[in-house]
């Protein structure tokens, strides 16, 4: 399983936010490449890019950041945030973004989703970012009426995975919402990428048990820029080789 280090990108620097308020955003980088080559440094096998601005505009506002990022890396980078047209898809391919993020489009323009899933196969993952079970919108701002694991099951299987975010969690540091990763996780057979709520070790591994079901990766941020999360022994964990004993946490499964 893969543990990904997150960039939330705001006004051209590094952020995290509560809940997906943009009013309670805290910046920890005013160098996101810098930050990009750090993780990289610590052992990431996969940087995770969102441009919060694009997903509240609409479009991809920090797009020369994100250009530098991919140049500086030699890992693969994934990226979301106001992905909204085929356009801005072929424009992050071309500028050798890995894996683009469709959020979005996904609810409001699922053809289109389906479209681009099959003309990229492995380069198109699906957001699914869920307030109660329902699919958020427009940098989650908006929540729709769609259920976010039904959502899930119209995803085509050229996408490369599915991420899924219980935005009740994210930035709170309060842990995963595991029935939710399960349920989803059992109900399609597209790969997996938890994100939200991580706040430690116990949590990576709880996360972890469910590599059987398909869960393949988990994202990572404020955990890491506080440090209460050490990327290197995390990566080290969910390794090749025994886990180290420190069991997951069977009470958040209930």
């Amino acid at each position: 399983m893969e543990v990904i280090p997150a960039i939330d990108l705001l006004a051209g620097r590094c952020v995290r936010l509560y809940q997906g308020d943009y009013q309670q955003s805290q910046v920890f980088s005013d160098n996101p490449v810098e930050m990009a080559l750090q993780w990289q440094s610590l052992g990431a096998p996969r940087l995770h890019l969102v441009d919060l601005d694009g997903a509240r505009e609409g479009n991809t506002v920090n797009l020369e950041i994100i250009a530098k990022i991919v140049r500086s890396l030699n890992i693969p980078v994934q990226v979301g945030g106001g992905i909204r047209n085929r356009e801005a898809v072929e424009r992050l391919l071309d500028l050798g973004v890995a894996r683009v993020i469709l959020g979005t489009m996904a609810v409001e323009n699922p053809e289109l989703m389906q479209q681009l899933c099959e003309a990229y196969p492995g380069k198109i993952a699906v957001g699914i970012d869920a307030r109660n079970g329902k699919v958020a919108t427009r940098g989650w701002l908006q929540t729709s009426s769609v259920d976010a694991v039904q959502l899930a099951k119209q995803i085509p299987p050229t996408a490369s995975a599915i991420i899924y975010t219980d935005i009740t969690k994210d930035g709170t540091l309060e842990g995963p919402n595991l029935p939710a990763l399960r349920e989803i996780a059992e109900a399609v057979n597209i790969p997996i990428i938890a994100s939200g709520g991580i706040s430690g070790l116990t949590d990576i591994l709880s996360i972890a048990s469910l590599e059987p079901l398909g869960v393949t990766g988990v994202i990572v941020g404020k955990a890491l820029y506080t440090g209460k999360l050490s990327l290197p022994e995390a990566v080290k964990a969910v390794g090749d080789g025994p886990i180290q004993d420190i069991p997951p946490n069977p009470s958040a499964f209930v």
